[in-house]
C-alpha cells in the first residue's frame, strides 16, 4: 500500500462486492455451458472441462482483481491503487479540484456503494464508508 507522507490516510477501503456481480456470473455461465456439455455424449463431452476451467479461471481473476484494488482517502487526496502484476497508482489531491462527486442509485443507496467521481479520477463501487466519509 503506498502512502504518501504528507497525507494522513482517513480509509482504506476496497471496492463494493457488488463490483464482482458481473465477472462472476459471467463466469458461472461459461462453467454451467461446461457442465451441460458433460451430460452429452463425445465429442461435445470433451469440451466440458475445458469450459468449466475457463469458467473457474475468470472468476479468479476477478476475484483477484478486486483484491488487489485500494482506495484510500486521506486527508489531502483520494488515491486509487490498482494492478495485479502491475500495481498503478491514481491520485488526486483535494485542492487541485473543484469539487468531488459521489454518486448513488437507487440499488446502491439500498446496497451500500456509489461512484466516486473527483477530478479526472472516477471509481464505480465505492462502499457505503466512502460515500459516508466524502458526501
Amino acid at each position: 500500500m503506498y502512502v504518501p507522507p504528507e497525507g494522513r490516510v482517513c480509509l482504506d477501503a476496497r471496492r463494493h462486492g457488488v463490483a464482482l456481480l458481473r465477472p462472476l456470473a459471467g463466469a458461472l455461465a461459461v462453467a454451467a455451458v461446461g457442465g451441460v456439455l458433460l451430460t452429452l455424449p463425445s465429442p461435445a463431452l470433451l469440451f466440458g472441462p475445458l469450459l468449466i476451467a475457463i469458467g473457474a479461471g475468470v472468476a479468479l481473476a476477478a476475484v483477484w482483481r478486486w483484491d488487489r484494488t485500494r482506495l484510500l482517502v486521506m486527508t489531502d487526496r483520494v488515491v486509487l491503487e490498482h494492478g495485479v502484476v502491475r500495481r498503478h497508482r491514481e491520485g488526486v489531491r483535494f485542492s487541485r479540484v473543484r469539487s468531488v462527486e459521489v454518486r448513488q442509485t437507487l440499488p446502491g443507496r439500498l446496497l451500500g456503494y456509489g461512484t466516486l467521481t473527483a477530478g479526472k479520477l472516477r471509481v464505480e463501487y465505492v462502499p457505503r464508508e466512502v460515500v459516508e466519509l466524502l458526501g
